[in-house]
């Protein structure tokens, strides 16, 4: 028999699960065309992109206190504290309005991924992987005029190296559960999309695509 203590945790759950969010967590090393992608999917399937590192950037903007934490820690390599991404992550959510997310560049290791699931109580639909080769991605960063100040030589290796320490066990995690859609992100910007478009739509259409063929 529920008791009225039961019903109060319904009433303060009930709103959050009804309206639990659908999230895809986009991976790849620097420079996998990952952003790029991002904003195809916003434009054909509606999501919103959330970018951890954006976000991150924007605080640092700010001038708060916060801000000059992240910044000093971007500077030397370091990862940010979970807390603080999650946080940054959950106001945009919220503020977004909308039930469907992308969100680029996050997790970035293992204790992200526990921390986010734990927080907010969300696992996401699937992890979209680029994969693309270090060569590649180092000369797309290397081409690209962003005003970036990580976008040297130096801290560009470094960030592969954090990557492939701290990333690829995540990719296994998520592997193992059967949540990874790996994707060949060393080819032409059309092409990957195109592998894109084929994870992101329905079922249904596809099967109508392949009937109006037929």
């Amino acid at each position: 028999m529920g008791t009225v203590g039961d019903a109060a945790n319904k009433d303060a759950n009930g709103s959050l699960d009804e309206k639990k969010p659908t999230v895809v967590f986009v991976l790849g090393g620097p420079g996998s065309g990952k952003g790029t992608q991002c904003a195809n999917i916003v434009q054909h399937f509606g999501f919103t992109h959330l970018s951890a590192g954006d976000l991150l950037r924007a605080e640092i903007k700010s001038g708060s206190e916060n801000g000059t934490m992240i910044q000093n820690m971007i500077k030397e390599g370091k990862i940010v504290p979970s807390e603080v991404t999650i946080k940054l992550l959950q106001r945009a959510m919220q503020e977004s309005g909308n039930d469907k997310f992308l969100i680029d560049g996050f997790p970035r290791n293992e204790e992200n991924r526990a921390a986010f699931e734990t927080v907010t109580q969300i696992e996401p639909a699937f992890v979209l992987f680029f994969d693309c080769a270090e060569e590649e991605m180092e000369k797309r960063l290397l081409g690209r005029n962003q005003g970036r100040e990580d976008d040297n030589i130096e801290t560009i290796r470094k960030r592969f190296k954090v990557f492939l320490e701290s990333s690829l066990p995540v990719i296994q995690h998520y592997e193992s559960k059967g949540k990874v859609r790996k994707i060949d992100a060393g080819r032409p910007v059309e092409e990957v999309f195109e592998s894109v478009k084929a994870i992101f739509t329905p079922k249904t259409e596809k099967s109508n695509e392949s009937s109006i063929v037929d």
